[in-house]
């Protein structure tokens, strides 16, 4: 019983994963797909749901700052559906505003090079949005 953490692009899928306590996050992978592409998106992330026996999914809701959905958040919704419509899955929609600037932070502050950082800030992002959901099943539960 483990959880995922998705952070979704156009062309890129970050990926994190919780230990098997849940209650750590950590990088897993960036799954990369021909852009809007989201069904090849999903094959992969099935291998992983598989893979690590994934019972929860945590998945990154970029709203606005005025709290409203734009492109990107309906972007999101409709990937939850398309995993919930293939996949028995728990999803939940994490809110994700500033996640992006969060990860590019923690990267610039560990002196990774620009090239660096664009290879694995949906993976950091994806680790943020998954601690986001850990801490708060823990509260609430």
């Amino acid at each position: 019983m483990r959880y995922l953490g998705l952070d979704l692009g156009t062309k890129t899928l970050g990926v994190a994963i919780s230990d098997k306590t849940n209650s750590i996050a950590s990088f897993l992978k960036v799954i990369r797909f021909a852009f809007e592409d989201y069904d090849s998106a999903l094959k992969e992330l099935e291998k992983v749901i598989n893979e690590y026996k994934i019972t929860n999914i945590a998945l990154g809701l970029p709203k606005n700052m005025d709290n409203s959905c734009g492109f990107a958040a309906q972007r999101s919704l409709k990937f939850k559906e398309l995993i919930e419509k293939n996949v028995d899955i728990d999803v939940s929609l994490i809110d994700e505003r500033l996640t992006t600037t969060q990860a590019e932070n923690i990267l610039i502050n560990a002196d990774k090079k620009r090239k660096q950082r664009k290879e694995v800030i949906d993976g950091v992002s994806a680790c943020l949005i998954l601690e986001s959901y850990i801490r708060k099943r823990n509260n609430n539960g």
